[in-house]
């Protein structure tokens, strides 16, 4: 090799102590942009070469595509096996299928002949645990019987999740979203999208989930779903050798986990887009909708509710809204905030607090309590005791001929001189009233139980608490409530107008659009006023990782002068001269400090600017220039200039390293507002940025200087954030 001529060509060879970033670092935007331009530059001009180069310049276009055809196929089968393993195992707790074992309840009695229509949860093949041991079905003693097999079942099923957790894969735990946002914006956590952590994630949300604990399996499948994509990355070196590309993979992967999630391919690519995404190009946009596609129509095709749906829950419009019900809509979307800060503030008061508590010091303890005293309490309750996700479904569903539910309990009048198509009715009969007590009950038990489930060291989501928290208040509030109101005072002046419509089912959904609008931007006001920080930032911030929220405003009037360093009292800010540093020099630099890259001044005397170059170039140029190139000792002298001096025979063989020097790094003066650098920081991805005046260096300001800045400013503690 001469001098610096091939210095890029090996820049990129692996050695065991040396990766392109390092674990809970921030990757360069910039940096990784623009390789990736080299790259294609260079497979484009390689592909006029000859028909193979052709050839493989299409194979790397199309390389995405495949992608996302992988990450659709894998998290749709992954999501299609968690659905059916779940619905088995949460049987499981109350009995058994006598035929086939691995049937759940519902599978059981859909094969056999002896089952009728009025009892059609029930069938000889499916026994209860207290039938099959003692040979009674009713009594006391099968229900207590029955009560502690319950518990036991969702003690085991909690305590095999927490030890799987914490013995293969501590990062399984949680739903996996806040990470899931600040490894998309730029951070590196390794092994948080690894192969145990894929493993152990789908296993133990199984166990977690089927245990009966308070806590959703859709949140954990978009972790699930981008550990399928940071898998597939590593098959293709276009995406495993460039973490700015990996992370276009990722957020696609998210979306196609939303799809799974909730069966809604474009809500996924709505959700990666606004929620979850830093960096999202048009073409993401629609490889994203194409691997949500993919992973829909898998899961789909694997079909695990039997309902031809990808949701076991869903809404069916059978009759138009009224004028009226806007009240209710809106008072519903109000309500979204103060029910969602009655779980987030206490679940971030529980949090910080666990690290000194006893709960906190003993995960598996922890998980053992909550479970107890979920299982005990959740099983007098049938709206409890069953899976939250059947608890949705049944408040969803309509009230029609074949629904033998407590809340289809109307007294059905056949005088009733109204007309049948008038809505409502009928009046509620004793098993609504019944039923709206345990609604209540499981209201106040679901928002409780919630706040000490969510943060456990076991997947756990909260979407699916939280929308049964919506759809109890929902369904006792401005479904049985307005529609008794609407009963027995017709004659009301709001009332009046109430007429079944003969419209199609696409036009009654078309229909919904309006005070489904309405309560979101109630929702969204109500927020607003409550504070802009949601569930997921928050978790963000009391984790401490550093993730720039492009919707925060910085309206501080503060300086770049302000943030830099060095400060006053701190040691010089280590730089690198153009032409004056040895070999040893640099190493002993690299080895006392621990800093992602230095910049490279004329002379120590004149600070003036040349460049900025990374850690990592340097340590990989170092070791390669010493294993390839004669001559380089200890007191080589390393030039960033053009062209190195003519040097004596005597002396030791230079080391050029021009070509790692990066000439054009991102410069702010001195007098920049801060408001101005947070910008730049938020929309470059930066890492860091260099601070000057009249193109002499003064100083440095990292994302970590940034974030603590940031937070000073709102008078919080700016060593809580987690770095390097």
């Amino acid at each position: 090799m001469n001098g610096a001529g091939n210095l890029m060509d090996f820049l990129d060879e692996p050695f065991p102590d040396v990766s392109t970033y390092e674990d809970f670092h921030t990757i360069d935007w910039l940096r990784e942009k623009s390789r990736d331009t080299d790259r294609h530059r260079k497979i484009t001009s390689k592909s006029k070469e000859s028909l193979w180069e052709l050839i493989k310049s299409l194979l790397d276009a199309w390389s995405g595509w495949v992608v996302m055809l992988l990450i659709g196929l894998l998290s749709g089968t992954l999501a299609g096996v968690i659905d059916l393993a779940v619905d088995w195992m949460t049987d499981l707790k109350e009995g058994v299928c006598l035929s086939a074992f691995w049937y759940s309840h519902e599978q059981c009695c859909w094969t056999s002949n002896e089952t009728t229509f009025d009892d059609r949860d029930k069938c000889p093949q499916w026994q209860k645990w207290a039938e099959l041991m003692t040979g009674h079905a009713e009594g006391a003693g099968a229900y207590v019987l029955n009560y502690f097999l319950y518990i036991l079942w969702a003690l085991l099923f909690s305590f095999l999740a927490v030890s799987l957790v914490r013995v293969f894969a501590p990062y399984a735990c949680g739903s996996g979203i806040p990470e899931i946002k600040t490894i998309l914006s730029g951070f590196i956590i390794r092994g948080y999208l690894g192969k145990w952590t894929l493993l152990i994630k789908t296993v133990t949300l199984v166990l977690a989930v089927s245990s009966g604990l308070s806590l959703g399996k859709e949140g954990p499948l978009v972790h699930v779903a981008c550990c399928c994509g940071n898998l597939f990355c590593s098959l293709f070196s276009k995406y495993s050798k460039n973490e700015g590309k990996r992370r276009e993979v990722l957020s696609a992967a998210a979306a196609a986990g939303v799809s799974v999630a909730f069966g809604a391919p474009i809500g996924g690519v709505l959700f990666s887009l606004e929620e979850v995404s830093y960096y999202f190009p048009l073409k993401t946009l629609w490889r994203s909708f194409f691997a949500a596609l993919v992973a829909a129509f898998t899961l789909r095709s694997i079909n695990p509710f039997g309902n031809s749906r990808l949701v076991l829950f869903y809404v069916e419009y059978h009759t138009p809204w009224y004028m009226a019900e806007l009240v209710p809509f809106i008072l519903l979307g109000g309500l979204r905030r103060p029910l969602g800060d009655s779980l987030h503030p206490g679940q971030h008061r529980l949090v910080p607090a666990e690290e000194d508590h006893t709960a906190g010091k003993y995960p598996v303890l922890e998980v053992i309590a909550v479970t107890g005293i979920t299982a005990l309490l959740a099983y007098p309750n049938p709206y409890t005791r069953r899976s939250t996700s059947e608890l949705i479904s049944e408040l969803f569903n309509d009230c029609g001929a074949l629904e033998s539910s407590q809340l289809c309990d109307y007294v059905n009048n056949p005088n009733m001189s109204r007309p049948v198509d008038d809505i409502p009715d009928r009046p509620a009969g004793p098993g609504v009233y019944n039923a709206l007590w345990q609604l209540t009950l499981a209201l106040i038990f679901k928002i409780v139980i919630t706040i000490f489930t969510f943060g456990m060291k076991i997947p756990s989501g909260l979407f699916i608490p939280s929308m049964a928290v919506g759809a109890i208040a929902g369904r006792i509030g401005s479904g049985i409530a307005v529609e008794q109101m609407a009963y027995h005072h017709h004659d009301w002046i709001i009332f009046k107008n109430w007429s079944a419509a003969c419209l199609g089912e696409s036009h009654r959904r078309l229909e919904y659009i309006v005070p489904l609008m309405a309560a979101a931007v109630t929702s969204k006001w109500v927020a607003d006023a409550f504070g802009k920080e949601g569930i997921y930032e928050s978790h963000i911030l009391l984790n401490g990782y550093p993730y720039l929220d492009v919707r925060d405003e910085f309206t501080h009037r503060t300086l770049a002068t302000d943030v830099m360093r060095p400060r006053r009292n701190d040691p010089p800010l280590a730089v690198l001269t153009q032409d004056s540093t040895t070999v040893e020099d640099v190493e002993t630099l690299i080895k006392d400090t621990d800093y992602n890259g230095f910049p490279v001044v004329v002379s120590r005397e004149s600070e003036r600017l040349i460049g900025f170059v990374q850690r990592r170039d340097l340590t990989l140029a170092i070791k390669n220039a010493r294993q390839k190139q004669d001559g380089v000792v200890s007191s080589s002298v390393v030039y960033f200039t053009e062209d190195a001096p003519q040097l004596p025979a005597s002396n030791p063989q230079p080391l050029k390293l021009r070509r790692i020097l990066n000439l054009s790094p991102f410069t702010v003066t001195d007098h920049t507002p801060m408001e101005t650098v947070v910008d730049i920081f938020r929309k470059l991805g930066l890492r860091q940025c260099l601070v000057t005046r009249s193109g002499r260096l003064l100083g440095i300001i990292t994302k970590k200087d940034v974030l603590r800045h940031m937070a000073q400013m709102m008078n919080q503690d700016p060593e809580s954030i987690m770095f390097n």
